[in-house]
């Protein structure tokens, strides 16, 4: 068995139409440059399985599975379409995000869903922003069968208002996310720290237009790696959106490559002995395959420099954060 494994199926390819900015090139591009990349001696391509309908209504809503199941051809939002394959495709990425966990604890320090339709967006009860299912929070439902307590790190550079809406009320999942505000879809303000019993479990980094690698990694280290080391989560799950990214299309932040390499190393190092569950949502720039393979680069270890330079609109932002979230941990 290999270090890591990229669960993949060329039935997610079937899911969309080409018009659509979300569409399968995306994966064609990613996986086309794994195959000629050096990566592909640590890294193992496993075949997915689908998720059952029980395992989709651990977060969503049965009436809104089954809406899914029949609903036929057309839009289901303004952003998100269905068509043919989109069940299968659906069905298959968050089977992807349950069979991650599983390889996960067989024993690999990585299992990376390369799958679409994406997921961050998909509320209990209905599809956002290019999300059927959400996949992310799925394979979280999942890792609560084995673990007590779960983070999932969002660096998308869309805030993940549906796996916010649907562990915002718990402490078992820690939800962790820096985006780009104000932005789609207009939620996750620092100041949203979840309700009741999840009240200090949601962690949000908004960063101002223009934010660079330094920026997000000082999120990392003055946010997430303080909270994460009081939480000691038994499994991270990162929502890996790669539209941060220099001259991506939905975005208007300047990450490169090296900086998702830096932030997938940040993670791997938190997340200790245990591996680590990622799920591929946004990106939709030429970088694409660059940034994909040099967070799997980081996952596995390797670490990466970038500027070092951050500004002062982000630093701005990271401490509202840090005074917000002063209040349930020792940051």
């Amino acid at each position: 068995m290999k270090r890591a494994c990229v669960l993949y199926s060329d039935q997610c390819l079937l899911h969309g139409t080409e018009s659509h900015i979300e569409n399968a090139r995306r994966l064609t591009a990613i996986m086309g440059g794994l195959n000629s990349s050096e990566l592909m001696g640590h890294v193992d391509v496993v075949s997915l399985g689908r998720a059952a309908e029980r395992q989709l209504t651990r977060v969503h809503d049965l009436d809104y599975v089954r809406h899914i199941e029949t609903s036929g051809t057309g839009m289901l939002d303004p952003d998100t379409e269905m068509t043919a394959g989109s069940l299968d495709a659906a069905r298959l990425a968050a089977g992807a995000a349950l069979d991650a966990v599983e390889e996960v604890r067989k024993g690999r320090e990585l299992a990376f869903g390369l799958v679409r339709p994406p997921g961050h967006h998909a509320l209990p009860g209905r599809a956002m922003g290019f999300c059927i299912f959400n996949n992310a929070a799925i394979g979280a439902a999942r890792a609560l069968d084995h673990y007590r307590k779960v983070l999932v790190v969002d660096w998308d550079v869309h805030h993940g208002n549906g796996t916010q809406q649907i562990f915002y009320r718990t402490p078992d999942v820690l939800y962790f996310s820096v985006h780009q505000s104000p932005h789609f879809p207009y939620t996750g303000d620092a100041a949203e720290t979840g309700e009741g019993e999840g009240e200090g479990f949601n962690v949000n980094v908004p960063l101002p237009a223009g934010s660079t690698d330094a920026d997000f990694l000082e999120a990392f280290l003055r946010v997430l790696t303080p909270i994460t080391d009081d939480y000691k989560p038994g499994l991270v799950i990162v929502s890996a959106g790669y539209d941060p990214a220099q001259g991506d299309p939905l975005g208007d932040m300047r990450m490169t490559p090296r900086g998702f390499q830096k932030l997938a190393y940040m993670v791997r190092t938190m997340s200790s002995a245990l591996g680590v569950v990622a799920m591929l949502e946004g990106g939709y720039s030429a970088l694409l395959p660059d940034c994909v393979a040099a967070s799997i680069r980081g996952f596995l270890g390797e670490d990466a420099e970038i500027e070092p330079e951050t500004t002062a609109g982000a630093v701005s932002h990271i401490g509202e954060a840090v005074r917000i979230q002063r209040q349930y941990w020792r940051i």
